[in-house]
Order: structure tokens, then C-alpha cells, then sequence
């Protein structure tokens, strides 16, 4: 006996335009190896033009690791690129405890992005301390915490501990704004 023959191949002679997206519906990944390409070019050529007259200690200069990561970068993209056009795709996000079903939170998103922005813009006025002690509060309400007191304390602190830490103890110069003379 043998089995009957299944035709499976949709015949569209309604004329009818393909499905939205076509040849690239299934293949989004290709958008991230043209990004993963365009950095490894971006950060090799950078490598490549850093004087090294001034840096040059041994036989390594201050162009070799920014040289094998941006080649790095070149490597995988080539390698994801080659995956995903022979039929290869990410494995779908799993969330431990998010419904994939619901729209993203434009809200949350919106304001992180202008906690994010403001210590950008006032970096260079108020100083770091500040500034950060704004986007760390900013963020937390965003993502719902309400606490008045509780939140604009921890985001002082932890402000002020990190601009310590990166200025005073690792040597990285952090504008220090108005609190400059307090602290």
C-alpha cells in the first residue's frame, strides 16, 4: 500500500502580492551581522590610526587588541550571516517570568530614555555626582519604585560612591560640577 501523495505547495495564481517582509521575513538576523560588521570596520580602522610613537611599550602597541577585537567582530558577523542564510535561527526569548504576548511599555522606555538624556546634558554642568544622582532616580521611578526619600538617598549615594571610586581611586577625572568644594 502506499501512502497518498499530499500536494503542498500553495498554488497563488490569484495574482496576489507576496507576504509582507519576503525574502527577509525569517532572516532579521541579518540586520545585526551588517551592525556587527560595520563596528569591526569602524574599530579596526580606529586601531589603525592611533599614534603609536607616544604608547609603544614591548612589542605590543596600543593597536593589537583593538585589532583582534575588531577582527573579532568581523569573524562572527561573517559566521552569523553565513548561519542564518542556511536556515539557522535564534532560539526564541523564553522569559522566566515575562509574557512575550504583551506590547512593550512605551512609558518605561520613554522615561528611562529622558533620565538617561538629562545626565547626558547636565554631565558637564552640575557635574557627575549630580547628574548621575538624577538619572538613578529617574530610573527607579521609571521602572516603579515610589519612595521619596528612600530613592533619592540611594541614588546620592550611589552617585557620590562611584564618582569617589573612578575619581580618586582609579585616576579617571569625572567632573566633579558644583559639589567639587564639598566633597
Amino acid at each position: 500500500m502506499s501512502a497518498p501523495v499530499v500536494n503542498t505547495v500553495e498554488d497563488s495564481g490569484s495574482g496576489e502580492q507576496p507576504s509582507r517582509g519576503g525574502w527577509w521575513r525569517g532572516r532579521g538576523e541579518l540586520g545585526l551581522c551588517v551592525f556587527l560588521f560595520a563596528l569591526g570596520v569602524l574599530v579596526i580602522t580606529d586601531a589603525l590610526s592611533l599614534p603609536t610613537d607616544f604608547a609603544q611599550r614591548g612589542p605590543l602597541g596600543p593597536k593589537a587588541v583593538p585589532v583582534v577585537v575588531g577582527t573579532l567582530l568581523l569573524l562572527v558577523s561573517g559566521l552569523l550571516a553565513r548561519d542564518v542564510l542556511r536556515g539557522g535561527r535564534g532560539e526564541a526569548e523564553g522569559g522566566e517570568d515575562v509574557d512575550l504576548s504583551t506590547p512593550t511599555d512605551g512609558r518605561t522606555v520613554l522615561l528611562l530614555s529622558a533620565a538617561f538624556l538629562v545626565n547626558a546634558a547636565l554631565i558637564d554642568f552640575v557635574g557627575f555626582p549630580l547628574s548621575s544622582a538624577l538619572m538613578f532616580w529617574g530610573a527607579a521611578y521609571a521602572l516603579g519604585s515610589r519612595n521619596t526619600v528612600r530613592d533619592p538617598l540611594i541614588a546620592a549615594v550611589l552617585s557620590v560612591v562611584t564618582w569617589v571610586v573612578f575619581n580618586e581611586l582609579l585616576g579617571v577625572s569625572l567632573p566633579g560640577g558644583p559639589l567639587m568644594e564639598v566633597l
